[in-house]
């Protein structure tokens, strides 16, 4: 077996933790990180080129740049649905490498058809589809990190590794205008794309977007090669990870996550062409980077007030807070392109990311915490064995729904820009999309009070 492999692991075990597991543990998670930002970095490329489309010179249509935002969410949603189940078929070492490395295919071909604005919409289509590549991951990982950490600690280990992951998408968003509006890559980056500002003759190197990830992109791969271990314990086959398709949790907190991670990502990905649409005269890109960092912050910080408080009851409120928050931007959306206070927008778009990124880390507390009851009381007076064994099952289905609940709540981030998309073609205004989102999470609160946050709630976490 490879010196890679941990033979034993039993981070329940507080001599066991104390003695090596907490280290083995933490330096897992501190690679690990650094890889899922450049996952979503990867992921949410689109968000931002796509607004400096126009000036490169490629000639697209709102719509067309609506679907170049969505396609990564779809793909990245799908791919997790598969990438939830490999880290026990795989390893989670072996997984996290080559699933860093395969970042390197949409990087470098974003690299080389932006330098050409005569590039073909369905080659950009494509590439879209293949930064789903960077959403795959996180299933992997969180289900990866899962398995490392006790029950105690899994909030805030899980909050970390999402939470600082989740900085991808602000890096991105703040990276990227800043790569693209210099050579800093030389010869190696291309001649630059020539457009005119303010009536003078100004240069963008929009290939840099890509380029720029490559270096990075290949040390994270090593070091998570080299680095990181696989657990013998967390091997389980598809059929053994199926069971949980016959758990009601499963599905109650895929729902939720949708609410929660679906809203972060969704308006991730749609911010800067809504309020390129929305207030004309504003440039998104000074501003897009801010929700998302706000949201990767208090990601960590869901997850820690879920370990004190729980995270039925964080959640709860979460959502209650995400509903006054959207009627808040409601009231400061232009009317009738009339109107309109921008400050009061990113303002309460501001809260919506922060409060997401809060029930990010409640709803993934919640998880093991679920699964752990549910399996524990089923063994429950059938002796040690049947407990212990209990210990194991609850693990790895825990470790499937984190990364199943994942993909599925990745899928807001397609739904959520063509919503803004539809809404806009259909009615001349986002209104109705809004509406729609408030209906959805007055459904999380249902869901979360009658089943997780109520007094003898039939399964409190």
């Amino acid at each position: 077996m490879s010196s890679y492999v941990l033979k034993r692991w039993e981070p329940e075990n507080p001599g066991f933790w104390q003695e090596s597991g907490a280290r083995v543990a933490n330096r897992n998670l501190w690679i690990s990180i650094p890889a899922l930002m450049l996952a979503f970095s990867v992921w949410m490329l689109w968000s931002v080129v796509v607004v400096n489309l126009d000036q490169a010179g490629f000639a697209l249509s709102k719509n067309q740049m609506f679907w170049l935002t969505a396609l990564p969410a779809l793909s990245g949603a799908t791919l997790r649905i598969f990438y939830s189940f490999l880290v026990p078929i795989v390893g989670g070492r072996r997984f996290t490498a080559i699933s860093t490395a395969s970042l390197l295919i949409p990087a470098i071909g974003m690299g080389f058809a932006l330098r050409d604005p005569t590039t073909g919409y369905p080659t950009l289509l494509g590439l879209a589809l293949l930064c789903g590549l960077g959403g795959g991951n996180f299933s992997s990982s969180m289900a990866n990190i899962s398995f490392f950490f006790p029950k105690a600690r899994k909030g805030l280990a899980t909050g970390l590794n999402a939470g600082i992951g989740n900085l991808g998408v602000s890096v991105v968003q703040f990276v990227v205008p800043l790569v693209i509006s210099a050579g800093v890559l030389g010869a190696l980056g291309g001649a630059p794309q020539l457009y005119v500002k303010d009536g003078a003759t100004a240069s963008m190197w929009l290939q840099n977007a890509g380029f720029v990830w490559v270096p990075f992109i290949a040390i994270a791969s090593v070091a998570a090669w080299f680095g990181m271990n696989d657990i013998a314990d967390a091997k389980a086959s598809f059929a053994d990870q199926a069971v949980i398709f016959k758990r009601k949790h499963n599905w109650l907190m895929c729902w939720l996550y949708v609410g929660t991670f679906g809203s972060f990502i969704g308006f991730s990905a749609g911010l800067a062409m809504l309020t390129k649409s929305q207030f004309p005269t504003v440039d998104p890109t000074a501003y897009a980077f801010l929700g998302p960092l706000v949201g990767a912050l208090t990601r960590p910080v869901g997850g820690w007030i879920s370990d004190k408080l729980g995270g039925a009851h964080v959640t709860f409120w979460t959502f209650i807070g995400m509903i006054a928050a959207v009627i808040g931007v409601m009231q400061f959306l232009p009317q009738a392109g009339q109107g309109g206070n921008f400050v009061g927008f990113l303002a309460m778009f501001i809260v919506l990311f922060a409060l997401s990124g809060i029930g990010n880390g409640s709803t993934f507390r919640m998880i093991p915490v679920i699964f752990l009851t549910e399996r524990q009381r089923a063994a429950a007076g059938r002796g040690a064995q049947a407990e212990k064994q209990a210990l194991v099952d609850a693990g790895k289905e825990a470790a499937a729904v984190l990364g199943f609940s994942a993909a599925i709540g990745a899928y807001g981030g397609f739904f959520i820009p063509k919503s803004f998309g539809s809404s806009l073609a259909l009615t001349g205004s986002v209104d109705a999309a809004l509406l729609c989102f408030i209906g959805f999470y007055i459904s999380c609160v249902l869901i979360t009070w009658w089943h997780y946050a109520r007094r003898n709630a039939p399964m409190p976490c």
